[in-house]
């Protein structure tokens, strides 16, 4: 037995049933797939892309700013961008999730009415055809609206507390010191705070 939650259905249990020596069905993989932390393929090369651009644009900072050479830092540049990088994507993955099934249960209403509105003509399409095609809907609407949302909030959130770091908190320390403490605290900030399930 399996609780789902979070997609307007509080509480309902599903029975996954093991079919042809432990496979599922295909109703049951995309039942899971809707509810796992994984992402697509898509999603995290999407993550991992902006999570090296947000991770080292600091880069630009702490070279025109503080005056660190590029050539001589390169290699802790490199070595704080790949960390950041990775932690950053973590936390869009990980506030993707938690924001999936919110925004989910929001444009449930309005994605259930438009998609019967358009199956309205077709007759021949039985109720749980309809159903299914509200499902799928609704996760493809709610899928890309908490991808959007989560660059947006962890990009912000990330920068933010860079230049805090680099301006206020680290401001005496030496640059190389400044630039690793200020990166890698905001990274680990904000994976950490996504980790949280509100």
């Amino acid at each position: 037995m399996v609780k789902v939650s979070g997609d307007g259905r509080e509480g309902r249990y599903y029975s996954l049933k093991m079919v042809n020596k432990g496979k599922l069905t295909r109703e049951e993989e995309l039942l899971l797939q809707d509810f796992s932390r994984n992402v697509s393929k898509k999603s995290s090369v999407i993550f991992y892309f902006n999570a090296f651009i947000v991770s080292a644009i600091p880069i630009w900072l702490y070279w025109r700013i503080h005056m660190m050479d590029p050539v001589s830092s390169a290699v802790l540049f490199a070595v704080v961008t790949a960390v950041a990088t990775y932690l950053v994507a973590r936390a869009y993955k990980n506030t993707k999730f938690v924001l999936k099934h919110k925004v989910a249960q929001k444009v449930e209403e309005a994605v259930t009415r438009e998609v019967l509105k358009h199956l309205a003509d077709d007759k021949k399409m039985s109720k749980k055809e309809k159903d299914e095609r509200v499902l799928w809907k609704k996760n493809e609407v709610a899928d890309s609206e908490a991808t959007t949302f989560s660059l947006f909030y962890n990009n912000a959130l990330f920068l933010m507390l860079v230049i805090l770091g680099s301006f206020l908190i680290f401001r005496s320390f030496a640059p190389a010191y400044n630039y690793t403490l200020s990166t890698l605290g905001a990274a680990g900030i904000i994976a950490l705070f996504s980790t949280g399930s509100q």
